[in-house]
């Protein structure tokens, strides 16, 4: 254990819960901020593993978020011990959080910071908050106190909660609430960044963008086979492709979307909201671009705002 570690923890996850994982060779670890292609990645992953598309358990069965207290520790830990595959593992903890073990590959993956809130503000919504917190009670013994997930957990610090998408967005991009007991933020989500970005040099750290996905889905996971070292015969690729696309990931969403057989999602096809971008242009006047600019420019180097940025307005910077 590292105890120079930061420990990522409010009371629904815990990042410590790392601490005594035992690592194979060859495991992955899906690294994320929330909102940003996670299930997305943890799919594809699926796909090159198995190199199936009929998978024959839910995806969270096989790519369990380890730091999530919706199971208990113990249990993540027999789920992971049991399996025979190459494993790949959800967290979306910042990589100076985890234990970085030379036996893994880091999959880091990067939305705009924008799209990542409005996509939250649904995926809050969507929730069935009383099975949720019905979970979390029966896996760690104590009652969750807030009726949201992780990234709405922190309201008793906050001055009120929101009406309306516009409010969620300002009250996100200016929250600074220590790191440590709130990562949905936007100084959460580009230092979770900076921290892919720091420790790319050490060689197991792959990083993707949403965009870069989205234009070219073929060519990135084409990227990351490479980087995962894992073959994959060439007549199977368009039903791979296929597969990983949002339309059919939606299609499938009670098998996908993270435990939705245990009944956390008022609709598991709502947990695929519409994989669009752009939805904060509704409210972005010229005033509200130059407010997030000095925002964004104040918590990060502009290069790395220009990589979050790519595929909306980068020329902002």
């Amino acid at each position: 254990m590292n105890d120079q570690r930061p420990r990522y923890h409010n009371s629904l996850f815990d990042s410590a819960r790392w601490n005594n994982f035992e690592f194979r060779d060859g495991d992955i670890v899906i690294c994320t901020p929330a909102k940003c292609g996670t299930t997305w990645t943890q799919m594809i992953c699926a796909l090159l593993i198995f190199q199936t598309t009929e998978l024959e358990k839910p995806l969270s069965q096989y790519s369990p978020w380890l730091d999530m207290q919706v199971r208990t520790e113990q249990e993540v830990y027999d789920l992971l011990g049991a399996q025979q595959h190459r494993r790949f593992i959800k967290t979306h903890t910042p990589l100076d959080g985890l234990p970085i073990n030379p036996k893994a590959t880091y999959v880091c993956v990067g939305r705009d910071p924008r799209d990542a809130i409005i996509s939250l503000t649904h995926h809050i919504d969507n929730m069935n908050h009383e099975a949720f917190r019905s979970m979390v009670a029966a896996a760690t013994g104590v009652a969750s106190k807030e009726p949201e997930p992780e990234e709405k957990d922190e309201a008793a610090s906050e001055p009120k909660t929101p009406s309306t998408t516009e409010e969620w967005f300002w009250q996100w991009a200016e929250d600074e609430t220590p790191l440590v007991e709130k990562l949905s933020t936007l100084r959460g989500t580009l230092h979770h960044y900076q921290q892919a970005f720091k420790h790319r040099e050490l060689g197991n750290v792959f990083i993707m963008h949403y965009a870069a996905m989205k234009a070219d889905l073929e060519g990135e996971m084409r990227r990351l086979a490479s980087a995962l070292q894992i073959e994959v015969p060439e007549k199977l690729w368009p039903s791979l492709v296929q597969a990983a696309k949002f339309e059919n990931m939606r299609e499938n969403a009670a098998r996908i979307a993270p435990d939705a057989e245990k009944g956390v999602w008022k609709d598991a096809r709502g947990f695929f909201y519409s994989g669009s971008s752009e939805y904060w242009k509704e409210f972005f006047t010229p005033e509200a671009f130059e407010r997030y600019k000095m925002r964004a420019d104040a918590l990060a180097e502009v290069d790395l705002l220009r990589w979050a940025h790519q595929g909306s307005n980068p020329e902002m910077w």
